[in-house]
């Protein structure tokens, strides 16, 4: 397995509100890690809410006792929405702040996944299929029939989510199992690059390069040609080698 991760603030905002963390090697009891968030609030908020989230979260999964992978991740996601929630209700300069958040671990062919917010991740071959659901406004329009998906894709409320760690007291976290190609290249990302660049254009650049670096920078460049409205992480990962054919 190898894996690779590219972020980059965009063209527009000033500072980089995502984090990201990546650990080929085993975290508590589960045997890899790999995590992506993206923050939100006024000021320095943003920037404290994913870092501060991905921080709580590995130290709950260092501390679990717990064997199912799925387990550990939900619960080390609650526990960073309860000290993320804690402190945007007790420190004034972090008011307001919350933190998307997508989380992946691979045992053998199995990738244990889980998320909050609107960051993503993909399974890409022969086709590419986003394994996470949208927490946000647009995508339930889009689930109701309300909108169609190019529709959505360009709405002007497409920021707006409805679930994210810290936002309330408490979180439902999303929990996904499954079985993964040798082939198989996994995306973790934040909307700075589904928001400017298409699913079709993602497969694409991912079939064509060849390292993994080079398809994340690949991936980072098309998002900043097509706008760069936000800050842009990308996380790669394949099971074969750095080649990502």
């Amino acid at each position: 397995m190898k894996s690779y991760s590219l972020t980059d603030t965009g063209r527009v905002r000033r500072r980089n509100e995502d984090y990201v963390f990546v650990s080929e090697r085993p975290i508590g009891n589960l045997p890899n890690l790999f995590v992506v968030a993206d923050g939100m609030g006024g000021q320095n908020a943003g920037e404290r809410a994913s870092s501060y989230a991905v921080e709580v979260l590995l130290q709950n999964i260092r501390k679990s006792r717990e064997k199912n992978p799925v387990k550990i991740l939900r619960r080390a996601m609650e526990h960073a929405n309860d000290m993320v929630y804690k402190e945007s209700t007790t420190k004034e300069c972090s008011r307001g702040m919350g933190t998307t958040m997508v989380a992946a671990t691979l045992y053998k062919d199995t990738l244990y996944v889980a998320n909050v917010g609107d960051s993503r991740l993909y399974i890409i071959g022969n086709e590419i299929r986003q394994i996470t659901h949208d927490h946000s406004l647009v995508e339930e329009m889009v689930r109701l029939g309300k909108l169609t998906q190019e529709e959505g894709r360009n709405h002007p409320d497409k920021n707006i989510i409805t679930r994210a760690i810290g936002a309330e007291e408490t979180v439902t976290v999303d929990c996904f199992e499954e079985k993964t190609g040798i082939r198989d290249v996994i995306l973790l990302c934040s909307d700075g690059l589904t928001n400017m660049v298409s699913n079709e254009q993602i497969q694409q650049i991912i079939k064509t390069e060849k390292s993994l670096q080079k398809t994340a920078e690949s991936l980072v460049d098309a998002a900043n040609r097509n706008g760069g409205r936000d800050n842009i992480t990308v996380l790669l990962i394949s099971r074969k080698s750095n080649e990502v054919k």
